[in-house]
């Protein structure tokens, strides 16, 4: 369900980042969703994507998972991006039982080129959705990145990636639990990395941008993202009061 109240039926954990307080404003709505993946929409699903006016869509997910589970797009005149995060499978991070924090702090130090590539991919084209399996980490790191870096206030920030731990189906979270837990039995981190969204696992990962960087923005601009790009990341995404 967006803030504006309408339901994408099959789109996991999908939302509008509309109405954020932002320094000077609000963000907009109807401008930039996340959801976790999108196959198992329904034909009303597709009717609301398409009411929505979603005009791009971004895929983080790795070759494996769009293959395991293609999008459901039939009928739609949307083009997708692929800008997969992960730099390997996403499996390897159970497999290797990390942190949650260290899951988020590989994605900024691996994965900056594909992060450069949604935000330019948001600056060319709106409304667009920025999505990946579950809607959670990959998703929720890239939104946050921009959202942080337009001036949108950090517990705000904060509050809407944590959001996405009370969105996900009790029903989902078990099986997908009992499924992890039959693959990698002595695993410590298994429940964080497919089921949580721990406010202070995003805080951290802004204040640390901000220790070694000087704040997300700054991030980019360590990238390459030039101060008109993100003066136009701004305009598109922030209403000034």
């Amino acid at each position: 369900m967006t803030r504006a109240g309408v339901a994408v039926d099959g789109a996991l954990n999908f939302r509008d980042v509309g109405g954020l307080p932002a320094d000077g404003g609000r963000t907009r709505s109807g401008v930039l969703f996340r959801s976790g993946n999108l196959a198992r929409l329904s034909p009303a699903g597709r009717g609301a994507l398409g009411e929505l006016g979603v005009r791009r869509i971004v895929d983080l997910r790795a070759d494996d998972e769009v293959a395991f589970e293609p999008s459901r797009l039939d009928g739609l005149d949307i083009e997708t991006l692929r800008a997969p995060l992960f730099l390997g499978s996403a499996a390897s991070f159970f497999v290797d039982d990390v942190p949650l924090a260290e899951m988020y702090r590989a994605l900024v130090d691996t994965g900056a080129p594909r992060l450069v590539e949604v935000v330019r991919a948001v600056i060319e084209t709106q409304p667009v959705l920025v999505h990946c399996t579950v809607g959670k980490d990959r998703t929720g790191v890239s939104v946050a990145l921009m959202l942080a870096a337009v001036g949108v206030a950090r517990e705000a920030v904060v509050a809407d990636y944590a959001r996405t731990e009370g969105l996900l189906p009790p029903e989902r979270n078990a099986r997908v639990l009992a499924h992890l837990r039959r693959l990698h039995a002595e695993a410590r981190h298994l429940d964080e990395l497919a089921t949580r969204s721990p406010a202070p696992v995003m805080r951290g990962l802004l204040d640390e941008l901000d220790l070694r960087f000087g704040s997300p923005a700054d991030y980019l601009r360590a990238q390459g993202v030039g101060d008109d790009e993100l003066a136009e990341l701004r305009r598109v995404l922030v209403a000034d009061a």
